[in-house]
């Protein structure tokens, strides 16, 4: 039993030395390198990192060189098995308000490896509340909003359900 005891210690100081001393910067630079592949810039933002996280303040999100979005703060958190993500105050350029809700004031997105296929979204802003799924082995998308309003054009392409309103997409 004593043997178990050190073993279980040493895998758990070993998983945190492993997140703690993650480059966090670095992989945060290349995802922005991943998304330059798809014509997509983010610029603009402050860099902070700690333990467990990593945070990332005011950028701005350009795609073809067209400014699109401006978020005020991103939150990246992971324990490996677990990660979280999350964005506060995301205001689309005026351009697209009447395609997209104009503001979202928190999104969370989460992955597990206890449901590996499976990235699980939630949002809320001036449409009210939503969550749902992104199935990435079908590369499906399913959000439900509580309310239809203030959806821009997303509104048309909503079917209603028992619950609320559907959206449906695949990627």
């Amino acid at each position: 039993m004593q043997m178990v005891k050190k073993i279980g210690t040493v895998i758990a100081v070993l998983w945190l030395a492993i997140i703690v001393m993650m480059p966090k910067q670095e992989m945060y630079y290349l995802l922005e390198q991943e998304l330059a592949k798809n014509d997509i810039k983010i610029s603009s933002e402050k860099i902070s990192e700690s333990w467990f996280t990593l945070s990332i303040k005011e950028p701005s999100i350009y795609v073809k060189g067209i400014k699109v979005a401006t978020i005020k703060e991103i939150h990246l958190f992971t324990l490996l098995f677990y990660t979280r993500g999350s964005l506060e105050g995301l205001l689309l350029d005026r351009s697209l308000e009447r395609f997209a809700p104009k503001e979202i004031d928190q999104a969370v997105v989460t992955y597990s490896v206890v449901n590996p296929l499976n990235v699980v979204v939630g949002a809320s802003g001036v449409f009210g509340e939503a969550d749902g799924t992104v199935n990435l082995m079908q590369k499906h998308v399913k959000m439900k909003f509580s309310q239809s309003q203030n959806l821009g054009m997303l509104r048309s392409k909503l079917k209603k359900d028992g619950e609320g309103w559907l959206y449906e997409t695949s990627f």
